[in-house]
């Protein structure tokens, strides 16, 4: 199963991978000072791709020294914002150049199929033409006229500006996407970039870094350090950093949030989720049933909003999990390289573990489980789509986040208690609704409790709509205007004039 189907690796990408891989801090490739190494592994074979290098508190001071450095001295927020958006438009253009060798290196890090490779490389290049656009939109307000008097005037207006340094601690179930989701907009608004790439996943991060130097962003406005989580502390941690922008889980959130109250940065989160995917039975179900399963089954069940609870009326509930488990054969799982391939591996044995141990203690516990108990066989770390029939709300796989493809199926008879059991979870960061009855869509939208709502679709991140969560799926948003103002701080100056004689 792990074996490359019809796909020579290019030799630009070998070549890439048989680089030793350094940290990118003020625009020089830099070695480690201490020996601290971790193995990259292509989780479609268990095979060695190549190492980085660890960074520790040497390292992370450096880069917060240059990025300070870089922001305080005027290199990049100094220059006038329509410059930024040209230099970033100038990094986008470049890097849809690399197309190839950076959809190789994201499947061959991450495992996920190449169309699904390319869909999120296109999105994070639209994500920088985005805020590149937005660098010079972003207007101040006038509010003299609200605290003036003809006898004693005021001249008082607010203007926004960068936040300072931004520490960018990146998940790897998007690699390429997430890190532009973080630095477009810090990077529009003015601000210098540290990032830590996860371990798992580290290479197109270097790939972007690279790129931007080309494209004129200027030496210790884009530093990239290779790491694990000791790094990832170390940076939410250090005093020269202004703002902490994490996606990842909501165990790691919550120390990121008591360690950055020591110093009260500034704190953007992206965490879990466990969503509900609702199908009303009058729903188009040859729309629903496929969307509700690659709601789940979509980059192998590793995405923060998928759909993984699915809520069905019980008028149409047979109908809608049979053709979901009917539609979910016909998925195969294998290599990403393989054109057929629909889902990929699993990013490492550890998730694999995990999510083959939530299906067995559904197995054992007795549950329904219509399909997924089997595991595929071979090289790599694959796991088959599974769909759990009929189960209590309190079982552990109905409440917790697997970041898997299993798929966990509710009935319902009506919208009340749909509702209350879809809002019983500690997550609150996507939903979709599968109706064709517009008031019923109004209303169940808003008395869910997900910062997202997809209605006869699900999922997608247009850069132009904010993203995030409620509860313990995050703080903040990300994407469009919200994503932006989340790198700057607002200040009101307000100038006492003398009243004309």
């Amino acid at each position: 199963m792990g074996e490359i189907m019809n796909h020579q690796i290019l030799g630009s990408t070998s070549e890439f991978l048989r680089r030793s891989h350094k940290h990118m801090i003020n625009g020089t490739w830099t070695d480690n000072q201490a020996e601290a190494f971790r193995d990259v592994i292509d989780p479609a074979t268990g095979d060695l791709l190549t190492k980085i290098q660890i960074a520790g508190q040497a390292e992370v001071d450096a880069a917060v020294k240059h990025a300070r450095a870089a922001f305080e001295g005027g290199a990049w927020s100094g220059i006038s914002a329509a410059e930024r958006g040209r230099i970033m438009w100038r990094w986008a253009d470049l890097l849809e150049a690399k197309l190839d060798v950076i959809t190789e290196l994201e499947v061959l890090d991450n495992g996920m199929p190449v169309a699904v490779a390319q869909g999120f490389i296109g999105y994070g290049i639209s994500w920088i033409r985005y805020f590149a656009g937005m660098a010079d939109k972003i207007a101040d307000k006038n509010l003299s006229g609200t605290i003036s008097s003809r006898a004693a005037p005021f001249h008082s207006y607010t203007s926004r500006q960068p936040i300072g340094v931004a520490g960018m601690i990146i998940p790897w179930n998007g690699p390429f996407g997430i890190f532009l989701i973080k630095t477009a907009p810090a990077l529009a608004a003015g601000c210098s970039c540290i990032v830590k790439p996860a371990e798992d996943t580290p290479l197109t991060a270097l790939i972007l870094a690279e790129t931007a130097l080309e494209a004129g962003i200027p030496a210790g406005v884009l530093n990239v350090l290779t790491g694990d989580g000791s790094t990832g502390a170390l940076i939410a941690g250090h005093p020269g950093i202004d703002k902490i922008s994490f996606t990842g889980s909501t165990d790691t959130g919550k120390k990121i949030v008591q360690t950055c109250a020591n110093d009260l940065k500034r704190v953007t989160l992206e965490l879990g989720g466990k969503s509900p995917c609702i199908v009303f039975d009058d729903a188009d179900l040859d729309l629903a049933i496929p969307a509700a399963a690659m709601a789940i089954f979509s980059n192998s069940g590793q995405v923060c909003f998928a759909g993984s609870r699915l809520f069905v009326h019980e008028r149409v509930y047979d109908d809608v999990v049979q053709g979901i488990a009917d539609f979910s054969k016909n998925l195969q799982v294998g290599n990403g390289f393989d054109p057929n391939t629909a889902l990929g591996p699993l990013i490492s044995q550890k998730q694999l573990d995990r999510v083959n141990g939530y299906v067995e203690q559904a197995v054992k516990a007795g549950l329904d489980v219509v399909m997924g108990a089997s595991k595929p066989s071979g090289k790599g770390f694959f796991a088959s789509p599974a769909v759990v029939n009929r189960i209590d709300p309190s079982q552990p796989i109905a409440r917790e986040e697997v970041f898997g493809p299993v798929l966990a199926a509710f009935p319902f008879s009506d919208t009340e208690t749909l509702i209350r059991n879809a809002n019983d979870t500690r997550y609150g960061l996507g939903a979709g609704i599968f109706s064709s009855n517009i008031d019923r869509v109004h209303g169940v939208a808003s008395a869910l409790e997900a910062g997202n709502v997809w209605v006869n679709h699900y999922g997608g991140m247009h850069p132009g709509l904010p993203f995030g969560g409620f509860k313990e799926s995050g703080w903040g948003r990300e994407l469009g205007e919200d994503g932006y103002l989340a790198y700057t701080e607002q200040k009101t100056v307000s100038i006492k004039l003398n009243p004309l004689s």
